[in-house]
């Protein structure tokens, strides 16, 4: 049974990497949790088939808490999808006495904000 469930871990791909590596991990993070889900459902169907009440309970208890945790990561990913618009709609922001800016730079024929420190003079 724990072989169901660990190969579900150790087969989901892995993303290479990027700008917003913590995006990546929470995607991933997400996704194991998906394919956690399935292999505890597996082991329940494969309870069910055989009569077996305690992988039936073991599956369906695994599955029900990885489906929890999946949501959970989904509704995380989403909220700082959205704190990270409202940072870029910004023009400016002030921090510790120093003011920023957003300045538009274009690399490989897209545009990306980022924000520099204003100059003080």
């Amino acid at each position: 049974m724990a072989v169901v469930i660990t190969s579900a871990v150790v087969c989901a791909p892995m993303r290479g990497s990027s700008q917003n590596r913590a995006s990546d991990h929470r995607q991933e993070t997400k996704n194991n949790w998906r394919n956690i889900g399935i292999g505890s459902a597996v082991v329940g169907l494969l309870g069910i088939a055989k009569g077996d009440s305690t992988l039936t309970f073991a599956g369906a208890a695994g599955a029900l808490y990885s489906a929890n945790r999946y949501e959970q990561d989904r509704k995380s990913q989403n909220q700082s999808g959205r704190a990270r618009a409202e940072m870029f709609r910004r023009k400016s922001y002030d921090r510790n006495g120093h003011h920023y800016v957003r300045r538009t730079v274009k690399k490989n024929g897209h545009n990306y904000y980022q924000f520099v420190q204003r100059d003080p003079h």
